[in-house]
């Protein structure tokens, strides 16, 4: 059984706080056929109360994470009606079925980053 999991972290830059109750879809993707695998929304640390993506289903592959960032920010009061930012979507491919993926999004209205983190 593979030793991998993956986590996020999701950090409200414009409001200099961690991202509570933002929604987040993993989709598994195979020759650009999507499947959703977990659905979650974000704790008061801005992270999920479990791995989205836990050891006993982890695999190697290609993944989509999903951040509904704009509902998030309208909720914050931080969006305007027509949004820069609405859904966040980052695929990214997993290749050690032993290690820990961490898919961390720094996000702000008007922009977001993120990085392979640990």
């Amino acid at each position: 059984m593979a030793k991998g999991f993956l986590t996020t972290h999701i950090l409200d830059t414009a409001r200099g706080c961690p991202a509570a109750g933002l929604d987040i879809c993993l989709y598994s993707v195979n020759d650009q056929e999507v499947a959703e695998l977990a659905r979650m929304t974000t704790n008061e640390d801005g992270r999920t109360d479990s791995p989205i993506l836990p050891a006993d289903n982890f695999r190697t592959g290609s993944y989509q994470l999903v951040f509904a960032a704009g509902d998030y920010l309208r909720a914050q009061g931080l969006a305007e009606d027509i949004l820069f930012l609405d859904e966040v979507i980052i695929r990214f491919g997993i290749n050690d079925a032993d290690q820990h993926y961490h898919v961390p999004l720094l996000l702000s209205p008007y922009g977001y980053s993120t990085y392979r983190g640990s």
